[in-house]
């Protein structure tokens, strides 16, 4: 089939910038991270889109796959997005971008193709650039804000000590979803990963 021969893009949604690296927002490009780290790739800035992006297969003789974490802030995500996938002729069902959720528990991953942003900026982004919704999101849970703590300043603070202990773990399982997702299916991920 000619599309499992075209690249899928893997988008870690977050905001450059050290200031940021541990924030909720970010788990995004710790997945992106530790993605490049298992298949062994660098990531290094692209000539032709505003990001850092790693280039690599999944297992021997695996699909290609291209890492991305856009150098634009959040809520400019999709342009570099979709250069990218321009550029490496990835179709919009081979996208898949891993994000933060505010409306799923801590904990929880929640995989889907298409469907409205939930308020997400980055999803939005995504979504017009793209000019389709029909990519796959990996929902990373950080749940609700506690008490009247704006949503806003919540994805933009760091993890919990307590949300940090299970976090390595959690990032490490969002990155199985990945793989998942390319070399087995939507369908079989979310069998295999929605119950936790």
């Amino acid at each position: 089939m000619a599309e499992e021969l075209q690249p899928w893009l893997l988008v870690g949604l977050g905001n450059p910038g050290k200031e940021y690296a541990r924030n909720r927002h970010n788990v995004g490009f710790m997945v992106a991270e530790l993605v490049a780290e298992r298949i062994g790739a660098k990531f290094g800035r692209h000539r032709r889109a505003h990001a850092e992006v790693a280039e690599g297969r999944l297992g021997f003789g695996g699909p290609k796959l291209v890492l991305a974490k856009p150098l634009t802030y959040m809520n400019l995500s999709g342009g570099p997005v979709a250069a990218l996938a321009q550029f490496y002729k990835v179709p919009v069902g081979q996208v898949i971008a891993v994000h933060d959720e505010l409306d799923i528990p801590y904990g929880q991953l929640r995989m889907k193709c298409g469907g409205g942003e939930g308020g997400h900026n980055g999803l939005r982004s995504m979504s017009k650039s793209l000019g389709s919704k029909d990519y796959v999101r990996v929902r990373f849970g950080i749940g609700r804000p506690p008490g009247r703590q704006d949503p806003a300043d919540y994805v933009l603070s760091d993890f919990s000590a307590v949300e940090r202990k299970e976090l390595e773990f959690l990032v490490d399982r969002s990155a199985d979803v990945v793989e998942a997702v390319v070399t087995r299916g939507l369908e079989w991920a979310q069998n295999a990963y929605h119950g936790g």
